[in-house]
């Protein structure tokens, strides 16, 4: 098993816009990259920020992010138990993609608009 989590170099597709999108997944998992680039979040906190996500499927999405080295979990001992989320560097290396994806929304959003 690798730093990432259960993939290898060898596992990864060879061409490297798919390796990006592998690492991104779904819209959920955008949308986690997306609110963890603003700092560390709780469970409950990321929910609320995306909205329409269901508590499985936010939870699946943070391991799979986890699974594959973007996301660290840190759990606090206390009563009740705490667990937070946060960006790990490679996570957060994903900055300038998140960037051109929204870029490229907005260019789109405001090209529709005067058709």
């Amino acid at each position: 098993m690798s730093v990432y989590g259960e993939r290898s170099a060898e596992s990864l597709p060879k061409c490297p816009v798919e390796v990006t999108l592998t690492m991104i997944g779904n819209k959920w998992q955008v949308l986690i990259l997306r609110e963890l680039r603003e700092g560390t979040r709780r469970s409950s906190e990321l929910k609320r920020a995306i909205g329409g996500i269901s508590q499985k499927v936010l939870t699946s999405n943070l391991r799979a992010k986890e699974g594959n080295g973007l996301v660290h979990r840190a759990v606090f001992a206390e009563v009740p138990p705490r667990v937070e989320y946060s960006l790990t560097p490679v996570g957060a290396s994903l900055s300038p993609v998140l960037d051109a994806m929204s870029a490229w929304g907005e260019s789109y959003r405001a090209s529709v608009s005067h058709r």
